[in-house]
């Protein structure tokens, strides 16, 4: 497995396999990786990938200054052995000035999709995004990216992303990993002690009980989102936001139809943001 470290010798690197023939996967991530981030290595190599590159960058221009990126949990050694563990053909890490050149005035942004859930209290957060992981494209140069479905904004505006910018990559979602008990995998999960984990445990289960309650024949989704919030804040939660949207443009939906809908939420467990979110 190669560590590399510069975008120049990342091209190379790529570029090399691909005049072999060979098919490249990325799996972007800030690190500090969980079966989450393995399921998404497994998934780039069931959908063809010959190379997986994960790369790992906490990326300091999608978190506002009152945001948690020096605390950021980071260690690479541990996210390198995992790696090693997968198979995964290359790590790159960068260095912010690598990613980063200063001055940088040029970003990306996606002006539709990006605008509401998380966006609302987070509102710089997916230019920071789609500007990284354009950049990270263009140092890696796959054929197929693979992204979370956990972080479902994020998946849809980069999707469009690639669409509208005419990058050559297919784009995989990968489905949400949890705990056996239900909770979404994720990195801030750390950050929670044992009775906020335990309180957390109410947004999966919302989640599921407003899959069943729509099953049986709940239509009004107000209603259903109103429940959540409810059942959140008894839990000892603080809620962000819980919206029921159309799976795919993330306009909000009040009463459920034919199509997909997907139920988002967002909320505070002491001081840790936790996100989940359901496809129906």
């Amino acid at each position: 497995m190669d560590i590399i470290r510069s975008v120049k010798e990342m091209q190379q690197w790529s570029l090399a396999r691909r005049r072999e023939g060979r098919t490249i996967g990325i799996v972007p991530t800030m690190g500090f990786l969980h079966e989450g981030h393995l399921s998404l290595i497994d998934t780039a190599r069931a959908n063809g990938a010959d190379c997986v590159v994960v790369t790992i960058f906490v990326n300091p221009i999608q978190f506002a200054p009152n945001e948690d990126f020096d605390s950021y949990p980071r260690d690479f050694e541990h996210d390198r052995a995992l790696c090693e563990e997968k198979k995964v053909d290359a790590i790159f890490a960068p260095g912010v000035n690598d990613m980063y050149p200063a001055p940088v005035t040029c970003y990306v942004s996606e002006r539709k999709l990006s605008k509401g859930l998380c966006a609302k209290t987070r509102p710089t957060h997916f230019d920071g995004v789609t500007t990284v992981v354009a950049k990270l494209f263009n140092a890696v140069l796959p054929d197929l990216a693979v992204f979370g479905q956990k972080d479902a904004q994020q998946a849809r505006v980069l999707r469009r992303m690639i669409r509208d910018l005419n990058f050559p990559i297919r784009m995989v979602i990968s489905p949400i990993i949890r705990e056996a008990d239900g909770l979404a995998k994720s990195s801030r999960n750390k950050y929670l002690t044992p009775e906020e984990r335990s309180n957390a445990l109410v947004l999966s289960r919302s989640l599921q009980e407003a899959k069943n309650a729509i099953a049986n024949g709940e239509k009004d989704l107000v209603k259903i989102a109103n429940e959540i919030k409810e059942k959140i804040t008894a839990a000892g939660g603080r809620v962000d936001y819980v919206e029921t949207v159309d799976a795919d443009e993330l306009e909000a939906v009040e009463v459920k139809s034919e199509a997909p809908i997907m139920i988002a939420l967002a909320a505070y467990f002491g001081t840790t943001r936790l996100i989940d979110n359901m496809v129906i």
